[in-house]
């Protein structure tokens, strides 16, 4: 192919992958290139260097370019540091992401926490400077934007939704709480209730479902009804006017949100203040293509 001239590059580091685009002058995506994560500090350093050598390769540019990196957990952007990133296996002492990975590929990194990174790109999608974006992947987190401007929070932590206790029988969290709603749902968690030997267990548990297995139609609606309580407790908290779904779960698009609105729909049944409210109505779930996250991660790269 011939060399495409190259004006960001943005990497969405997950529990399982690493997702790297290269955008041009247009925010044009130009290039992609997936590695498998390798866990713990060391390995998610080494796994986005790989991503970046393969954008390299790709486009046949060096990538003399900022670098945006959305990873999940606490994250300081102006510091570059993450905290508390579990489902990517850094734990214990606050990790210096971004200085490390810029000495490493000898450009400026900005770091953001992943959910708040794909926020930006589902604005830039979508048109919509007012909503809620709910990654469903590995784990499960929002991020939150207000005229287009994200709120991260005092601490980094806003829309850490997934760590809410709702089930006091449920099972430890990887935070260390007990039934947070990641343990219900997020990658994980379906994983876990819809063992696969091969395959996606989300694309199976729903093709179950759709078939009238009526263990896969309880463990979908308990996972469901997971996601619906999360988006509850956001819209009551700052009722965004759109709230996207995303993250690898909603690769399954119409399916998962269907299963979703109608979940919101069974709570709002007997409550005629959260029907006015049409939270059903507010959902939305981008085409599969979009690799919303790792375009966000560039555009916080950029600055922007």
């Amino acid at each position: 192919m011939e060399p495409v001239t190259v004006m960001s590059v943005g990497l969405d580091v997950g529990g399982t992958k690493t997702l790297g685009v290269a955008l041009d002058e247009t925010g044009r995506v130009v290039a992609q290139v997936r590695r498998p994560t390798d866990r713990g500090p060391a390995g998610v350093v080494r796994t986005a260097v790989e991503v970046v050598d393969g954008l390299r390769d790709a486009t046949g540019d060096r990538l003399a370019v900022p670098v945006g990196v959305g990873i999940p957990g606490l994250v300081d952007g102006g510091l570059g540091i993450v905290r508390h990133a579990v489902n990517v296996g850094i734990t214990g002492e606050p990790f210096p992401l971004g200085r490390l990975l810029s000495e490493r590929l000898g450009v400026s990194v900005t770091v953001e926490n992943d959910a708040n990174a794909a926020t930006l790109g589902a604005v830039a999608q979508t048109g919509h400077d007012d909503l809620v974006y709910l990654s469903i992947g590995t784990g499960l987190a929002a991020g939150l934007a207000f005229d287009g401007r994200l709120r991260r929070g005092e601490h980094g932590a806003a829309g850490e939704v997934g760590h809410i206790p709702v089930d006091p029988d449920g099972v430890v969290c990887g935070c260390g709480q007990t039934g947070c709603i990641e343990t219900i749902t997020s990658g994980s968690a379906l994983a876990a209730s819809w063992p696969v030997a091969q395959g996606h267990p989300a694309d199976a548990l729903f093709a179950a479902a759709a078939a009238g297995d009526p263990k896969a139609i309880a463990v979908r609606d308990r996972f469901a009804a997971g996601a619906a309580t999360a988006i509850r407790i956001l819209c009551l908290t700052v009722d965004p006017g759109l709230v996207v779904l995303g993250g690898g779960v909603a690769q399954l698009g119409e399916p998962l949100r269907i299963a979703v609105a109608t979940a919101l729909g069974d709570q709002a049944a007997e409550a005629p203040f959260l029907a006015a409210l049409d939270l059903p109505g507010r959902l939305r779930v981008l085409p599969p293509d979009v690799p919303v996250a790792a375009v966000g991660a560039a555009l916080v790269g950029t600055g922007r």
